[in-house]
């Protein structure tokens, strides 16, 4: 598209549809004293995170606690009390400082000091405090827990706080518990003693991982974006997809998914391509609500797309013990898949409707674009160079950020000043605040997980409730293809699934994540399911809520966009998001689709992913009730029940779908043949 054809919405209209859709970046304006003390911070934040990571030798938790302290600190600053509808609580004039309630700024320098109060004291001192904490420790814990769920509450909603408290409240009356779920439970003390005095809790592998690693990819993906990459994604998807037909929403998918290497954030991603891509669908003629949930379902990508998956993937390397390289690898063709699916549903729609592609004077021309914009790839190429060469994913950050400075000072385009890199220091570390308060939060639930064994618990309840159903039907069906044990572990996936959907309603994805591997891993161990397999299918699933009404937030933002029902794009996104649905079942039963799973053959992989592809065709095709021709409902029924056979692990069950495939098809030829109108 032309230049001279501008979005619908304003830069300002589009930020305020992300404060509105997004809770993350709901900010509040300050005074001008207290803004320059806030950048000035978030601009330290930025050179500490890239000092420590890079050059510097910090200790384990007073790394942890320098990043909590700057975190919490800042969210009271930024962040104000909320009513229930997401308005903000104004306070009296005399109630305030610059624009902020004295209230605020009194807990910001408190949850500096709760942070900073253990990692500062000589290691041998805690370690001798650790099972036996003194008051002013239990005292410092009980505030520093307190302010963390507050904290979360202003930056990502209640959900997470809420079962952060349910969670608390188990630790303490667990001889009242249920059935499995009952245990010996805890004193107040001895919950503090492990969720503030270990690496168990608040201190633990979420918080560290969000300080080691995940600052730095945010920070580089700001950068990346501010010296010219992001729109070097978006003008080389309209020169690729462009002038086909429905052109537009071809290039929301491939500039979304370009964009998903350099940002881990669905809304995000949908706000910025969203608001070029969203009104060019909406002028060749594809409906508001599909517009919306094209741009959308493309932008959740973003968060299964190598090399960022927002911080999962970080997260991963940490519980498994895995390079990174190999976690980037495993989700390569996964996401290739989802894409594929997208596309497919994308362009039958378009030719169901007859809709064009973007004319010559409205594409930009790939010369000026490269040579606008070749330098701003440099970053990424030497980012994903370290992390494939076996570097630490710190280490390929750091060196990310330094050839991002270095090219926005030399790029004669997009140059960056000294005020740009200013700016963009203070944004980057202002778009972590949000995902670092939701994994101190995450520390609580997985401190009580560690503290009572409840994730063994759930588990074993999960796996118990699914053999027994499994159990039912094949006394039902004793001649089912399936066995009790096959059986049990469909449906303990679609337990997880279920539960990872559900929970993924208003909070972050990688908090659901977490969460969720505490339960499924262990009841997927127990159905002999690998390890890095049952962390991507919880994975999956839970950036699947970001598109799965009734809470489907990048759904919502894209709405907001269109000019749509928010309802009606979130089920239209969720419909064109199925492949993403499906595709962790086929890595389930055929993990050589990760390609670094244990029992990988290129063998297995290439069947596994021809099927998974003609199967996310099929359902494509299902469900947009068109191939060459339209579909009557009975057959998009009989197209959806064939894909099954698709994504069914076997060169078998691929033969049996293509033969009954062979009636629709010769169905499509006469209907197209004859012209017939839709039924």
């Amino acid at each position: 598209m032309s230049s001279d054809m501008p979005p619908e919405l304003t830069p300002e209209q589009l930020a305020e549809i992300e404060r509105n859709y997004d809770p993350e970046m709901a900010f509040r304006a300050t005074g001008k004293p207290l803004s320059i003390f806030i950048t000035t911070a978030l601009v330290a934040m930025s050179a500490y995170h890239f000092y420590a990571s890079g050059f510097g030798l910090v200790r384990e938790l007073l790394h942890r606690g320098i990043h909590l302290s700057f975190v919490l600190g800042l969210v009271f600053l930024l962040l104000s009390w909320r009513k229930t509808d997401g308005t903000e609580v104004a306070p009296p004039a005399w109630y305030r400082f610059s624009g902020v309630s004295i209230l605020d700024i009194i807990f910001a320098f408190l949850a500096v000091g709760a942070s900073l109060y253990l990692p500062l004291l000589p290691p041998e001192i805690v370690a001798e405090r650790v099972g036996n904490p003194s008051q002013f420790d239990v005292f410092m814990g009980t505030a520093l827990l307190v302010i963390v769920l507050e904290a979360a509450r202003r930056s990502i909603g209640p959900t997470l706080p809420i079962i952060a408290m349910i969670f608390i409240g188990f630790a303490i009356f667990g001889p009242y518990a249920p059935g499995a779920l009952k245990h010996g439970g805890t004193s107040w003390l001895g919950l503090i003693n492990h969720l503030y005095m270990t690496n168990q809790g608040i201190y633990g592998i979420a918080i560290g991982v969000m300080a080691q690693y995940v600052f730095l990819f945010i920070l580089f993906g700001v950068l990346a974006t501010r010296i010219g990459l992001g729109q070097l994604f978006i003008d080389l998807a309209m020169v690729i997809a462009g002038r086909y037909s429905g052109g537009p929403a071809k290039v929301a998918i491939f500039s979304s998914a370009f964009m998903g290497t350099i940002s881990g954030s669905s809304i995000a991603n949908t706000v910025t391509t969203g608001a070029l891509t969203i009104p060019a669908m909406k002028k060749v003629g594809y409906p508001a609500h599909f517009a919306g949930a094209v741009e959308a379902t493309s932008s959740t990508g973003g968060q299964i797309t190598p090399p960022i998956l927002g911080a999962a993937a970080f997260i991963m390397v940490e519980y498994l013990e895995i390079p990174l390289r190999d976690v980037l690898a495993a989700a390569l063709f996964p996401a290739m898949l989802h894409y594929f699916g997208i596309f497919t549903m994308v362009h039958l729609e378009a030719k169901k409707l007859g809709l064009r592609g973007l004319k010559a004077e409205e594409l930009p021309k790939m010369g000026i674009v490269l040579k606008q914009h070749w330098l701003s790839v440099i970053p990424l190429i030497i980012l994903v160079y370290l992390i494939l060469s076996g570097r630490t994913p710190d280490f390929a950050a750091v060196y990310g950020i330094i050839a991002c400075v270095v090219v926005g000072f030399l790029n004669p385009v997009n140059r960056l000043s000294v005020k740009d890199l200013w700016d963009a220091l203070s944004a980057g570390a202002k778009n972590t605040l949000a995902v670092g308060a939701a994994a101190a939060c995450v520390g609580i639930i997985v401190g009580v997980v560690t503290l009572t064994g409840v994730g063994f618990r759930l588990g074993y309840v999960v796996v118990q409730t699914a053999t027994d159903i499994g159990a039912s039907i094949s006394s039902l069906y004793p001649f089912s293809y399936f066995g009790v044990e096959q059986w049990a572990l469909f449906v303990s996936l679609i337990l997880i699934a279920v539960s990872c959907i559900i929970m993924g309603a208003g909070i972050p994805t990688t908090a659901t994540y977490i969460i969720l591997v505490a339960v499924a891993a262990p009841a997927l161990a127990q159905l002999q399911v690998q390890p890095l397999v049952s962390h991507f299918f919880v994975f999956y699933y839970g950036v699947l809520a970001d598109i799965t009404p009734p809470v489907a937030l990048a759904a919502y933002a894209a709405a907001g966009i269109a000019g749509s029902n928010p309802f009606k794009t979130g089920n239209t996104a969720f419909r064109l998001g199925i492949a993403k649905a499906l595709v962790p079942f086929v890595f389930v039963y055929s993990p050589a689709l990760l390609l670094v799973a244990d029992g990988f053959t290129w063998y297995a992989f290439f069947i596994t992913l021809l099927g998974a592809a003609m199967g996310i065709g099929s359902m494509g095709i299902a469900f947009a009730g068109y191939f060459i021709a339209p579909l009557k409902m009975g057959e998009r029924i009989w197209v959806a029940l064939v894909a099954l056979f698709f994504v069914a692990p076997g060169i078998s069950t691929m033969a049996v779908g293509l033969i009954l495939m062979v009636p629709i098809l010769l169905i499509q030829l006469k209907r197209r043949a004859e012209g017939q109108p839709a039924l």
